[in-house]
């Protein structure tokens, strides 16, 4: 199947990636919203994380926000991007990939060195003042104490992502919209057809040529022209080693 993949990318003029959730855990990222730590995290702060990562609760909470969003988000940031997404940006560079489009706010494909990225719902890299556009590094924000200040106006830093309770930027979905529809393939990695992301994105794609890897089946894979039941890395390292 790898070998008929690599056909096809090598064959395609233009093609878009989706990088999902699955890509996520492969690199050793725990899923926060589900199962023992988000338990773990309600027992700890007396709030779910979606209800911690809300506007809400960034407007009338920020110092219990801040104290979430250092210990439970920032603090992944010490695992570095797994080997999927080195692969990917191998990929990218070898003009397999055009460009990877993801939720994920981590800036995991950017860190392992792809190039152009679209984050749907921003990046914990990126912070600003709301009030006069000043922007900071991750570092402050994860070194400050309490809430991050703007150092001109002394405004709380917010970080430039998507919370719950948001819209995603109409500039940043039209964006996306229009790199799958001009693209004849579409590479899913990591993740489900009914995923958020996907649900977004896939109408959008005029092509034949939807092709999903992901390690789990789901009944939305029916949807897809070729479907790959493998982790991501393992996948792409071995069209890396195929393309020699």
């Amino acid at each position: 199947m790898s070998g008929n993949l690599l056909k096809i990318l090598k064959e395609s003029r233009y093609t878009t990636v989706l990088s999902g959730f699955g890509m996520l855990l492969e690199s050793g990222y725990p899923s926060i919203r589900d199962g023992d730590v988000s338990y773990d995290i309600e027992q700890k702060y007396g709030y779910s994380m979606e209800e911690m990562f809300s506007s809400a609760f960034f407007s009338t909470r920020k110092e219990q926000f801040y104290e979430f969003y250092r210990n439970e988000m920032l603090s992944q940031l010490k695992t570095p991007p797994g080997k999927g997404f080195a692969e990917m940006a191998e990929l990218e560079r070898r003009g397999m990939f055009q460009v990877i489009i993801t939720r994920r706010i981590y800036g995991l494909s950017q860190r392992a060195g792809c190039r152009n990225v679209i984050d749907l719902h921003g990046n914990v890299y990126n912070n600003f003042c709301p009030h006069c556009g000043r922007t900071y590094p991750m570092e402050y924000v994860r070194d400050s104490v309490r809430v991050p200040l703007c150092e001109d106006c002394k405004t709380p830093v917010r970080p430039r992502v998507c919370l719950f309770g948001e819209m995603v930027d109409n500039g940043v979905i039209t964006r996306a919209a229009e790199e799958i529809q001009k693209a004849d393939v579409l590479l899913v990695l990591g993740s489900h057809l009914n995923s958020y992301l996907c649900n977004q994105l896939i109408n959008y794609y005029e092509g034949d040529k939807l092709i999903l890897v992901n390690e789990t089946p789901h009944h939305a894979e029916r949807l897809a022209n070729i479907v790959i039941h493998e982790r991501v890395d393992d996948l792409l390292e071995r069209l890396i080693r195929k393309l020699g």
